[in-house]
């Protein structure tokens, strides 16, 4: 073959698809050959449209989740994104064996969110709440059933009349054990018809919310908000498992 016309060939993998890429010996030292190039460019990028939806966002997912010890008396802690965290932490705390909900952040890279940031949409955050629970009295497969029996299981970016991705419903695991719980709770809830909405994610940090969020169902049980939309959605809750109530707590 003449030199002048060889061509040199090599091949490389771009998410998991084979690529060719040829060049022209004589140009190998001087410059690419632009056509084969755009060819090439073209091949990544119909790829990466191409990927399934999600692919991108689950690589990121597969990061190791961070495991919170449990306290000095034994309260392990589990973390929930199911819509406003007013609603939320109320249908916790009244869950025999949890200790305490706290209303915060989690799930977006945004370092110490603001409830006016949170608001926006752009920390990537949604509100969340951590469960501080004791594991001998409440399991976390409990918890799980909780958060399913107290939401609409197939609202995407919100719960009722709260809307966007900081109401988005994610449950965080910080194992494989709790990963695994939740997966066969999702493909059991799938089994039954249901498109479930909730994210699932690894445990990575939880941004305390500001201090007038804590414990606002108990302390405004009179607000508007509280009225029309916490109680009512605690009152479904209940209906669904009366056996996990803490005696004495009601509406």
């Amino acid at each position: 073959m003449n030199p002048i016309e060889a061509l040199l060939q090599w091949d490389f993998t771009f998410n998991g698809v084979l690529i060719k890429a040829v060049l022209h010996h004589n140009t190998f030292k001087k410059r690419f050959d632009m056509k084969m190039l755009s060819i090439v460019l073209f091949i990544i990028t119909a790829t990466a449209c191409n990927q399934a939806p999600g692919q991108v966002e689950n690589a990121a997912d597969n990061k190791t989740p961070v495991e919170v010890a449990a306290t000095e008396n034994g309260m392990e802690k589990a973390y929930f994104a199911s819509g406003c965290f007013w609603c939320v932490e109320e249908i916790y705390e009244s869950v025999q064996g949890v200790q305490e909900a706290i209303s915060g952040y989690s799930g977006g890279t945004t370092e110490n969110p603001t409830y006016e940031e949170s608001n926006t949409g752009t920390t990537g955050h949604a509100e969340a709440n951590e469960i501080i629970y004791d594991p001998e009295i409440v399991s976390f497969e409990t918890l799980v059933d909780v958060y399913f029996a107290s939401q609409n299981i197939e609202q995407v970016n919100g719960q009722g009349p709260d809307r966007g991705s900081q109401y988005r419903s994610i449950i965080f695991y910080q194992n494989k054990e709790q990963k695994s719980i939740i997966e066969n709770k999702i493909a059991a809830l799938e089994e039954q018809g249901y498109d479930v909405a909730a994210e699932v994610k690894p445990f990575e940090k939880f941004w305390l919310a500001e201090d007038y969020h804590q414990d606002y169902a108990q302390l405004h049980p009179e607000n508007s908000y509280i009225q029309n939309v916490s109680i009512p959605r605690w009152k479904r809750f209940a209906a669904k498992m009366p056996e996990v109530i803490k005696k004495g707590v009601s509406h």
